[in-house]
């Protein structure tokens, strides 16, 4: 036998010094309560693995989980190198039922019909809402818990290699826990070949978006230069000549694998006639193998990266003595490597790619065919049918492709992966006119794959394309199906068509064709899906009568045909009908049913949308004490089932933020509205950011407000209730900072979205108005400072406009209750009060009134109307009464740490010379200027010059100038003008 080579595994690691101490830092790092990610970037061959294995082989008190992904074809398995991660780990899984999805070696979940109570169609929540697989969602749940129970053990290394062949699943995967890395004691390392990154590959956005988290380092693995390869090639070799280690260094090129290959080429070959290209390099060590060995490896390539022995042997046809020694020389010779499970791999995939490429067509086809006889008699093994869907496809074998790609995307489906659902779903698509109609399966046909085809589409992000294939499906019907198969059919295209705006009128009319083919049939579980599917169409047209029928013939459907999904629907609409007829009692006894019931058949997604509902019921009553206890019941709720990050989940999460903020709980409320991971395309994750600026803003951190409000202005067009929070939001930002002419264009901006969207009444107008109003009564108060008496008709004349609009509003509007709630009430009780700020200090009676109706529980906004009630006080020379309202109103900003309106209660009491507080006391000079300064200041102001004031004031030229440099750092100015306006904006100056 010739000479073996060694591998750079045997040699101390060279020149990744500065590489590795990062990676070393960044698991110190997560040791200590930091979590983190590193993505590794390098060519083919540069050395990441042995990086990887040497960060690995020094961690000490670490869990190493190892994971890595394969190129298309080689498995069926999506998940692949976190199945691979998590299936060492000893830990009792039992209590996360999702993983089954995940590990191999626990039983799939039972198959889910598309469209039913397994999956989440948007027919109930409010604006356009994604569709999700729950199984999907609470599998990457039960991952990212799993891993931090582990990572509370001992510090966790989780390593997943070559993200260049990741399925869509495990990207996904990727992104949902480097999104949620916090203080888990957990690093996860991704790499991936950059050379293989084409513009259009799907890493690439991916990697983008990754990027950009906090918790996300990137390193980039660059070959070795001249002086580190020649190191490298020395300690690899102990006895070539310096002339050829000279070569293989140059020829290298900075790879090590390359070089390694180059070593074996010249240790068991001609040292001094060295092939140029790797592929001839990996080649020749081939073609120096043993005529069986060269068989092997060649069978080997075909299955893919791994492959295990007995499929390996079976298929090589080879007699057990003969394929032993086979095997025996290809590890040798370390073509091969062992691994755990009776598994042969390719010690690079280089090495695999190379000895596939080198394969003749015939040879191919004949392996690929090999191979598909073999895995067609275990397809019980899992991933075995789209491995067969593969080796069919290649060689040729067009049938079988199409019978094994449709058992594969149940597979996937059925495994919490839509993408590789939809994957093979296209690929039997593409092949159903290619296979003769004898051939093709006879339990489906092209407009049920279609349909199959929507659904997954919509559950992988694809609404535009779940539209088309719904719209092909519809053509697709064919006279041999039954009315129920055709309304599923036109069932599935209305739920496709709700996801998307402007479709609203088709949506009805597609829904009506359904119901047609069902109405006069008996009960089945399709027909309890229309009318649920109807029932819901049906109230958001506010027809509530026809919806209660509705939902009631869809509950008696669904319990004469066994259809708890269209059940737990029905019930869920009624409910929500009893709270709109403003029966509450009824709707609690009917939400408490929904949920039970939900809960009872599994339907999980309908259960946490009954609890959603349940709490906006006490919401709009203004009952928020238990809007905020039914919230936490449905928060933790969707924590069990592990669908915290689903969409009603997040839904739950949003109202837990805007509850508990108003009700004063606002530490709660930051933990509630602190992001899961901020994701471009995510519209319910925007709106979580959205509701938490009504903390930051409140709170005082204003920077941070200013940046978040400015970069949801481009998410407005994902939801209107951005628009709506975001335009109240970013004006009261813009009046603590002191600039009312931009608060009003962010009202107006607001506004005008609303009307856009959703006509000229929404509710929201009233609280955003009012805000405005406010903006304009600032306007007009500076106006008044400066003597500018046409701005101040003006902006008084806005005022008024924009205070009659928001009465006309609460007046025209329609509320889900029927009748104006709390919350609205209040907050018209606020634009009539800061109408009455237009021309004066304020009516002292109208802040009254609107503290009055901020009782219902908002204690913040109520806090505020004091100050304001102060202020009015002491325009009335009522001293007393206004020491009391700012004293309340000190106590809440105190409490709340709400900073900017504890700075503008000390301010108003600071120049009424009133005393906050028992111990505090009361100071006689409150002004920010010295006497001098003032003096200086006012000159000034009427226009002299320094000389001049110096002059008056009997001091020199230059002590002018050093009060007025001091009086401008005081305000902030840059010039003296400046000072001036900045004095009169603040009324410092009369």
């Amino acid at each position: 036998m010739p000479l073996v080579a060694r591998l750079g595994s045997g040699i101390p690691l060279v020149a990744r010094d500065r590489e590795l101490d990062r990676l070393r830092a960044a698991l110190a790092k997560a040791g200590e309560g930091t979590a983190g990610a590193v993505l590794l970037a390098g060519d083919a061959g540069v050395g990441k693995t042995r990086l990887i294995d040497e960060l690995a082989a020094g961690a000490d008190d670490t869990l190493v989980l190892m994971g890595r992904c394969l190129d298309a074809g080689e498995t069926g398995l999506p998940y692949l190198p976190f199945a691979e991660a998590l299936g060492t780990v000893k830990s009792d899984v039992s209590h996360r039922p999702a993983l089954a999805m995940l590990l191999p070696q626990l039983t799939l979940p039972a198959a889910r019909e598309p469209g039913t109570e397994g999956m989440i169609a948007p027919s109930l929540i409010p604006g356009r809402r994604p569709e999700q697989d729950v199984g999907q969602l609470q599998l990457f749940d039960a991952v990212l818990g799993l891993l931090g129970d582990l990572s509370e053990q001992q510090r966790v290394l989780l390593v997943v290699e070559d993200l260049h062949w990741a399925d869509a699943s495990t990207r996904y995967l990727l992104s949902f826990l480097l999104s949620r890395l916090r203080s888990q004691r957990l690093l996860v390392v991704g790499t991936y070949r950059a050379d293989d990154l084409h513009r259009s590959h799907p890493l690439r956005p991916l990697l983008s978006e990754l990027v950009r988290l906090p918790a996300v380092d990137r390193l980039d693995l660059a070959p070795f230069n001249a002086a580190d390869a020649r190191r490298f090639v020395e300690a690899l070799s102990d006895d070539l000549p310096q002339d050829v280690l000279r070569q293989v260094a140059e020829r290298s090129e900075g790879n090590a694998f390359f070089a390694e290959e180059l070593i074996a080429v010249a240790t068991c070959d001609d040292a001094r006639s060295l092939p140029s290209a790797l592929a001839d390099v990996l080649l020749s060590r081939v073609e120096s193998l043993s005529p069986e060995a060269q068989h092997v490896v060649r069978v080997a390539s075909v299955r893919g990266r791994r492959v295990r022995h007995y499929r390996l042997h079976e298929v090589s046809g080879m007699s057990d003595l003969a394929f032993d020694t086979a095997l025996r020389e290809l590890v040798q010779h370390h073509l091969l490597v062992v691994h755990d499970d009776e598994v042969y791999a390719f010690r690079h995939a280089l090495v695999r790619e190379a000895v596939y490429g080198d394969l003749l067509p015939g040879e191919r086809v004949r392996l690929h065919a090999a191979y598909a006889r073999h895995l067609a008699q275990h397809l019980e093994e899992r991933g075995a049918a789209a491995a067969l869907a593969h080796h069919a496809f290649e060689s040729h074998d067009l049938p079988t492709a199409l019978n094994a790609s449709i058992m594969a995307s149940k597979e996937a489906e059925r495994a919490g992966a839509p993408a590789e659902s939809l994957r093979y779903l296209e690929k039997a698509l593409n092949l159903w006119n290619a296979v003769a109609e004898a051939d093709r399966p006879s339990d489906v046909d092209e407009s049920v794959l279609l349909r199959r085809a929507s659904w997954v589409a919509g559950t992988a992000g694809q609404p535009e394309r779940a539209v088309a294939f719904a719209r092909s499906a519809t053509k697709a019907i064919s006279a041999e199906q039954t009315p129920e198969e055709a309304a599923e059919i036109w069932l599935r295209l209305s739920q496709a068509l709700s996801i998307l705006d402007g479709n609203e009128e088709e949506h009805f009319l597609v829904l009506a064709k359904a119901l047609q083919l069902v109405r006069d049939r008996e009960p089945s579980p399709t027909r309890a899906r229309v009318f649920a599917g109807k029932a819901s169409s049906l109230r958001q047209q506010r027809k509530d009568d026809e919806a209660r029928e509705a939902a009631e013939l869809a509950i008696a459907n669904g319990e004469t045909a066994n259809a708890p999904g269209a059940i737990a629907d029905g019930l869920g609409t009624l409910a929500i009908l009893d709270d709109h007829a403003n029966r509450p009692e009824e709707a609690k006894a009917s939400f408490e049913r929904a949920i039970q019931h939900a809960r009872e058949v599994g339907a999980f997604n309908n259960e946490l949308r009954a609890w959603y509902y349940y709490g906006m019921m006490h919401y709009d009553r203004g009952e928020l004490a238990e809007a905020a206890r039914v919230y936490n019941l449905a928060g933790a709720r969707a924590k069990e089932t592990g669908l915290t990050w689903s969409m009603f989940g997040l839904e739950i999460r949003i109202l837990q933020v805007l509850v508990h903020y108003y009700i004063g709980d606002w530490d709660y409320a930051a933990w509630a509205s602190e992001p899961p991971g901020m994701s471009v395309s995510s519209t319910v994750l925007a709106r979580l950011a959205s509701a938490s600026t009504h903390l930051t803003v409140s709170r005082g951190d204003l920077a941070e407000s200013e940046r978040m409000i400015t970069k949801l202005r481009s998410d407005w067009h994902r939801d209107i209730q951005i628009a709506l929070i975001n335009g109240g939001t970013g004006a009261e930002l813009a009046l603590w900072r002191g600039r009312p002419e931009l608060a009003v264009e962010r009202v107006t901006d607001a506004l005008e979205w609303a009307r856009k969207l959703g006509g000229p009444w929404m509710l929201a107008g009233i609280r955003i108005g009012a805000i405005g109003i406010a903006a304009h009564a600032e306007i007009a108060a500076k106006a008044r400072r400066k003597r500018d008496a046409e701005a101040e008709r003006n902006a008084v004349a806005a005022g008024h406009e924009l205070a009659e609009h928001v009465r006309l509003t609460a007046q025209n509007g329609k509320p889900r209750a029927g009748v104006l709630g709390p919350e609205g009430r209040a907050w018209l009780a606020r634009a009539n009060a800061e109408e009455s700020r237009l021309e004066g200090p304020g009516d002292p009676e109208l802040w009254r009134r609107a503290i009055d109706e901020f009782g219902y529980g908002v204690v913040f906004e109520q806090a505020l109307c004091r100050w304001r009630l102060a202020e009015a006080l002491l325009g009335a020379e009522r001293r007393d009464e206004a020491a009391g309202q700012l004293r309340q109103a000190d106590e809440v900003a105190t409490r709340l740490k709400a900073v900017p309106l504890a700075e503008a209660v000390a301010s108003c009491a600071k120049r009424a010379r009133i005393s906050l507080r028992a111990d505090e006391p009361v100071r006689d000079h409150v002004d920010l200027f010295t006497p001098r300064e003032r003096d200086v200041l006012g000159l000034v102001a009427s226009g002299r010059t320094n000389r001049e004031v110096g002059e008056e004031l009997y001091i020199s030229e230059k002590t002018v100038s050093v009060h007025l440099s001091r009086i401008m750092a005081k305000l902030g100015a840059s010039r003296r003008a400046e000072a001036v306006a900045i004095a009169y904006d603040r009324g410092l100056l009369e």
